[in-house]
C-alpha cells in the first residue's frame, strides 16, 4: 500500500478538496485539551486518493520529532485552524511512535509501528489483531476507527450559491477603409492671343507731280525699313494641388449593459429525532 505526500497525489489539493484553504499549519492539540503539541506538516494518502495519516510537527514537544497520526484520530476546527489529536494524548505516546522521515517511505512495517501504539492506548479500538493477518491480507478496512472516524463524524457539506459575474470580451464588428480613387474629367479652357502683322500701304502723297529742287531728291539703293512682328501662342496644361485633407480616427462611444438572472443558494436545513442537541454554529 503505497503511501504519497499529498500534494504528489493532489497537485491543486488547495483548490480541489478545501477550496482555497489549506491545512498545512494548522495548529495541532492533545485529545480535546488546549495543550498544543505542534502543527500540521503535511498529508498521507493512499493510492486511491484516501487520506490515511497527518504528519505532526511536534515542534519543543518533543524535540522536533514529527509523528504520523490516523486520520481518524484527529478532528478538524477549520474556522480556528486547529486540529484535535483525539489519538495522541500524551507526550509519552508521542515518544513511542516511529519518527516520520520524509525520505524514506512509509512501509507496511513502519505503519503497523504507527498502528501499534495507538491500539495500545484504547483510543481507537481495532476490529483487528496482529494475530488475525498479515501483510498480504491487511486492509486499511480492519482498522476502521483509525481510518474512518473521521470520515464518520466529520463529513463536510458543502453549501453553494450562485453569483452573477459580469463580464465583457472585444469583438471585431466591421472593418472602415478609407482610400482614394482617381476620377477622369475633360476640362476646357480658352485664352484670347494677338498675333501682329504688316500692312503695307501705297498711297499718292499731296505733293505729287511737284518738281523738287536740285539736291533735295536723294536717291539711294538698298534703302530698307525693318519692322518686328510678334504673335501670342496660347500654354494650356495642367497641375496637381492639395484640395483637401482628410483626417481618419476613431472614437469610443460608452454605453451600459444591464442584465438580470434568478440566482440560487443553499441554506443549510438540519433536521433532529428525538432530543438531539445540536449547534449549528460550531465548526468541525
Amino acid at each position: 500500500m503505497a503511501l504519497q505526500k499529498l500534494e504528489e497525489f493532489y497537485p491543486n489539493y488547495q483548490e480541489e478538496i478545501f477550496a482555497g484553504d489549506d491545512i498545512k499549519g494548522f495548529d495541532v492539540y492533545a485529545g480535546d485539551s488546549d495543550e498544543k503539541v505542534g502543527s500540521v506538516y503535511d498529508a498521507l494518502v493512499d493510492e486511491t486518493g484516501r487520506f490515511r495519516y497527518l504528519v505532526i510537527d511536534t515542534g519543543i514537544w518533543v524535540f522536533g520529532k514529527k509523528v504520523l497520526l490516523p486520520i481518524g484520530s484527529a478532528r478538524f476546527d477549520y474556522g480556528a485552524r486547529r486540529v484535535y489529536a483525539t489519538g495522541l494524548r500524551s507526550k509519552e505516546q508521542a515518544e513511542k511512535l516511529p519518527a516520520y522521515n520524509e525520505l524514506e517511505a512509509v512501509d507496511y512495517d513502519r505503519e503497523e509501528q504507527v498502528r501499534g501504539v495507538y491500539r495500545n492506548q484504547g483510543t481507537a479500538a481495532s476490529a483487528a489483531t496482529p494475530a488475525s493477518y498479515d501483510r498480504s491480507s491487511y486492509s486499511y478496512d480492519l482498522d476502521r476507527p483509525l481510518y474512518e472516524t473521521n470520515e464518520q463524524q466529520h463529513q463536510n457539506l458543502k453549501l453553494y450559491e450562485e453569483r452573477l459575474i459580469a463580464n465583457k470580451t472585444r469583438a471585431k464588428t466591421g472593418e472602415v477603409a478609407v482610400g482614394k480613387r482617381v476620377e477622369n474629367e475633360t476640362a476646357r479652357a480658352s485664352v484670347p492671343i494677338e498675333k501682329e502683322r504688316v500692312v503695307i500701304e501705297r498711297v499718292t502723297p499731296v505733293e505729287a507731280g511737284q518738281v523738287v529742287s536740285v539736291g533735295e531728291a536723294d536717291f539711294k539703293s538698298g534703302e530698307v525699313a525693318r519692322m518686328e512682328v510678334y504673335e501670342e501662342t496660347a500654354d494650356i496644361h495642367k497641375e496637381a494641388y492639395v484640395r483637401e485633407e482628410v483626417n481618419v480616427k476613431k472614437e469610443v462611444v460608452r454605453s451600459t449593459v444591464e442584465g438580470e438572472e434568478t440566482l440560487r443558494r443553499e441554506e443549510l436545513d438540519v433536521k433532529t429525532d428525538g432530543t438531539a442537541v445540536v449547534d449549528k454554529n460550531k465548526n468541525i
